[in-house]
Formats: structure tokens, sequence, C-alpha cells
């Protein structure tokens, strides 16, 4: 097993960094949707869809 680790410790170390871009990506998108950001940030103005994102509360 330790054998596998050191053969394969770029690999691993690559996998576990594109991972935990992927998750801190996914948790921004989230959180910006809580707060009712944009997902393109350039706003809903011009957008022929912003009366179906964005309901009036």
């Amino acid at each position: 097993m330790l054998d596998f680790l050191i053969n394969n410790l770029a690999t691993i170390v690559v996998s576990l960094v594109v991972v935990a871009v992927f998750a801190l990506v996914i948790i921004k998108m989230v959180k910006d949707k809580k707060k009712g950001k944009s997902s393109c940030s350039c706003g809903c103005g011009g957008c022929p869809l912003k009366d179906s994102c964005h309901t009036n509360k």
C-alpha cells in the first residue's frame, strides 16, 4: 500500500487540488445564489429571462 502511494503521489496531490478547487467553486456559487447574485456577474438588465430568475420579493 505504501509503495502505491509513493509511486502515485504526484497524481494523488494533483487530484486533491483539482477536487478542492471544484468544491470551492461550487460553494461560492451556492453562497452567491443565496445572496441573490447573478451567476454570470453581468447583471440581469438585458437578460430575456430576468423575470423568471429573480422574482420580486
